[in-house]
C-alpha cells in the first residue's frame, strides 16, 4: 500500500480538486477489492461507500474530471525509472473487445470474435480498445519481464449511415471510416508514445514496439516515426523482394524492389539458409530457439522506407509429460524495421509480446474492466482507462515491494506447482492488498495464520478454516 500511496501521491494533480481526488482514490481501492461485479456501486461497496450518494462517483467519470493522459504518464515514468539506462524500451500494442448487453452504449457495435473457432466466424456485441504496455524485465538478458499498462484507447468503427442516405453522407461515412480503422488508430498512439518520451527526457533512446499480424501493415510501416523499431508477425507466404543491385540508367524511375525472394514458409524449408541458435525466455524458463535471418528484405507494404530484416523461428518441441511424445509448436514470421537490432534482443522483444494478452486476462477477470454499467462516451472511455491505470500502479507497487526485499506472502494452495523464484500472480497481488487494508482497518495483522498454514501445508488437516477463506477470496 506504500508503494501505490507513492504512485497515487504523483497522479494527484491530474484532478482539479482535492475533494475529487479523494472520491477516486476511494473507488480505486474499490476496483482492486471488489469481490462481485465491478460496477461503480460494486466498487463503491467494496470501499464502505454503499450508504452515501453515489452520483458523485457517476459525475466524476461522465463529467470528465480527471486527466487520464496524466494517470497513464505516472505509470509509464514508474516503469522507465526501473528499467536501466542501457536497456531497450520495449512496448507491446494490442487491441481487445469488452463485452456489452445495451444497444444504446457509445461505440457498441458487432466485432467478430476472436475466441471463436477457426472454422466458423462467431460475432459478439463490444466496445474495442487499444492497449499499450511497457515490458518491466526482472534481468539483463534473457529474463523474464511484466507487462506494465501505459496507455488505453477506445476505437469505435465509423457509424453507418441509413441505407437512403445521400451520396454525401456516404463520401463523409468511408471518409471517417479511414481514420477510425484499427491500423490508423495504432498508428496514433505508436507516434503519442514516441512524442511522450521525447519530452520526458529519453528522446536518444531506441523503442522497440512488438505486434502481431493485424498491425504489420502499410499503416503501421509507412507511418513508423523516427526512433521506432517495430517488429511484427507476417504471413508465411508474404511477397518479399531483395534490395536492387544494379544502377540505375536511362529513361524511367529508380528500382525500388529487387528480385523476388522465396517465401517465409519456403525459406524455413529450404536447405540454402542455415539455422542459427539463440537463446530467450519463454514459457517460464530459458529456451534455445533455432531460427533463420535474412537482412536487407523489401516487402511492399513497408515501402522503400524500410529495408527489413526477416526471422524464421522453428517450432519448438515440448512434452506434456516427461513419458509422452514430442510435440511441436507452429513456426512463426517475423519482420523488423532495423536491421542492426541484436538478434537476441529482437527475439525476446517479440517473446515478451504475450504478457499483454496477460493483462487482458487480469482486467476481464479479475478486475471486471467493462462490467460498469455505462453509456455515455466520456463515461465509457473513462472507466475502462482508470481501472487499467489502476491495474498499472498496483502491478508496479508489487514490483517495488519486492525489489526492497518485502517478500510477505499468504502460503499457496496445494495444487501450485512449486517452482523456485516463480513471481506472484495478480490474484495474489490482489490478495495481499486486500489483507493489508483489512489489517489496517481491523486493527489486527494475518501474521500467526500464515505461520500456521505454512506449518500445515503438508498436514490432513487446516486451522480456521473461516480466516483462510477471507485471505484466499478471489472473484
Amino acid at each position: 500500500m506504500d508503494h501505490f500511496e507513492g504512485l497515487w501521491a504523483q497522479a494527484r494533480i491530474a484532478f482539479k480538486q482535492n475533494r475529487t481526488a479523494q472520491r477516486a482514490r476511494k473507488i480505486a481501492y474499490g476496483a482492486l477489492t471488489c469481490l462481485g461485479r465491478h460496477t461503480l456501486t460494486g466498487m463503491l461497496t467494496a470501499s464502505g461507500h454503499q450508504f452515501v450518494d453515489w452520483s458523485a462517483a457517476y459525475r466524476l467519470f461522465g463529467h470528465s474530471r480527471m486527466d487520464i493522459d496524466h494517470i497513464f504518464k505516472v505509470a509509464r515514468q514508474g516503469v522507465l525509472q526501473e528499467i536501466g539506462d542501457q536497456e531497450p524500451l520495449v512496448a507491446h500494442i494490442d487491441d481487445t473487445i469488452l463485452r456489452k448487453r445495451g444497444r444504446n452504449i457509445h461505440g457498441a457495435s458487432w466485432r467478430r470474435d476472436p475466441l471463436g473457432p477457426p472454422f466458423h466466424s462467431n460475432f459478439i456485441w463490444g466496445q474495442r480498445f487499444v492497449q499499450i504496455s511497457m515490458a518491466l524485465p526482472e534481468d539483463k538478458g534473457p529474463a523474464r519481464a511484466r507487462a506494465i499498462p501505459i496507455d488505453l484507447a477506445h476505437c469505435p468503427s465509423a457509424k453507418k449511415p441509413p441505407k437512403n442516405a445521400g451520396e454525401d453522407d456516404w463520401k463523409a461515412y468511408r471518409e471517417k471510416q479511414k481514420q477510425m480503422k484499427l491500423s490508423k488508430c495504432g498508428s496514433n498512439r505508436i507516434e503519442m508514445l514516441r512524442q511522450h518520451l521525447d519530452n520526458e527526457g529519453v528522446e536518444g533512446r531506441e523503442l522497440i514496439v512488438s505486434a502481431d499480424g493485424s498491425y504489420t501493415n502499410k499503416e503501421i510501416l509507412k507511418q513508423l516515426p523516427q526512433g521506432v523499431t517495430f517488429v511484427g508477425r507476417i504471413r508465411k507466404d508474404a511477397k518479399l523482394y531483395s534490395i536492387p543491385t544494379q544502377n540505375h540508367e536511362g529513361v524511367g524511375r529508380k528500382r525500388v524492389y529487387g528480385d523476388r525472394l522465396p517465401t517465409p514458409e519456403q525459406i524455413r524449408q529450404s536447405s540454402n539458409y542455415q539455422w542459427q541458435k539463440v537463446n530467450a525466455w519463454a514459457a517460464g524458463k530459458v529456451h534455445e530457439f533455432q531460427i533463420k535471418v535474412i537482412d536487407k528484405v523489401r516487402w511492399r507494404a513497408a515501402g522503400e522506407k524500410h529495408n527489413l530484416r526477416l526471422i524464421v523461428i522453428r517450432p519448438l518441441g515440448y512434452r506434456l509429460s516427461k513419458k509422452s511424445r514430442i510435440l511441436y509448436r507452429q513456426p512463426a514470421y517475423l519482420i523488423c524495421t532495423n536491421t542492426d537490432l541484436n538478434i537476441e534482443k529482437l527475439l525476446q522483444a517479440y517473446l515478451w509480446r504475450w504478457e499483454i494478452e496477460v493483462n487482458f486476462r487480469d482486467e476481464k477477470t479479475l478486475l471486471g474492466c467493462g462490467e460498469a454499467q455505462v453509456r455515455k462516451q466520456p463515461s465509457v472511455e473513462s472507466v475502462p482507462a482508470f481501472i487499467v491505470a489502476m491495474y498499472a500502479f498496483l502491478l508496479l507497487a508489487a514490483h517495488r515491494a519486492s525489489k526492497n526485499g518485502e517478500k510477505i506472502t499468504i502460503p499457496r494452495p496445494r495444487w501450485y506447482p512449486r517452482k523456485k523464484n516463480q513471481r506472484l500472480t495478480t490474484s495474489e497481488i490482489v490478495n495481499l492488498l486486500r489483507i493489508e487494508m483489512w489489517t489496517k482497518a481491523l486493527g489486527s495483522n494475518f501474521s500467526g495464520f500464515l505461520n500456521k498454514q505454512k506449518h500445515l501445508r503438508s498436514q490432513r488437516y487446516t486451522a480456521n478454516s473461516p480466516i483462510s477463506a477471507i485471505a484466499y477470496m478471489r472473484k
